[in-house]
């Protein structure tokens, strides 16, 4: 373990417990959330892909460099690490076609409930969850799963967040969606 692998878990961590941070605060403070913002700014969208940037390429970087540190046989790692990194991209980024990015990135569009929406409410979430699991699986890395572990609380924590968000947006319309479709499964 060098100094860059654990200052990339530093910062991995930090990024992804601002996240969470501010997805409580929203949980708890609806009235005043920062995720989805009120209004989607410029600088909103910046801290919210810088740190979750930070996030997913701390447990990258932490995973190249330690690669294959722990024991974890070639049939889990190439077989599930590396389909869930696979599966979890394209469905990320067929979300983010489905969506837009603007909407992606907490902007209001509008309510999708088709595409992959139809079997889960937070496609893009459960993804990105299988994306830094095949990360860690993959990589076979001890350092990257702090990062990890913190970057799937903020993804499970980001719905808690939206939904009452959405309520307000979309009315009668999302109260159906969220009776007919799961949150993750």
């Amino acid at each position: 373990m060098n100094e860059f692998t654990v200052l990339a878990a530093i910062l991995g961590c930090l990024a992804n417990s601002l996240l969470i941070l501010g997805l409580a605060w929203s949980i708890y403070r609806p009235k005043q959330r920062v995720w989805p913002p009120e209004k989607s700014t410029v600088m909103h969208r910046i801290v919210v892909w810088t740190l979750t940037c930070i996030g997913f390429g701390s447990a990258i970087f932490i995973g190249f460099v330690e690669w294959g540190i722990l024991d974890v046989p070639a049939f889990l790692r190439w077989g599930l690490g590396l389909v869930l990194l696979i599966f979890g991209n394209v469905v990320v980024w067929a979300g983010v076609l489905h969506l837009g990015f603007a909407a992606t990135s907490g902007a209001k569009g509008s309510l999708r409930t088709t595409g992959l929406y139809r079997y889960s409410r937070n496609p893009q979430y459960l993804a990105d969850i299988a994306i830094l699991v095949g990360i860690g699986i993959l990589s076979a890395s001890i350092m990257s799963w702090p990062v990890i572990f913190t970057g799937i609380v903020a993804l499970a924590l980001a719905p808690f967040s939206e939904e009452p968000w959405l309520l307000e947006k979309y009315g009668d319309a999302y109260a159906e969606y969220l009776m007919a479709t799961r949150r993750f499964f």
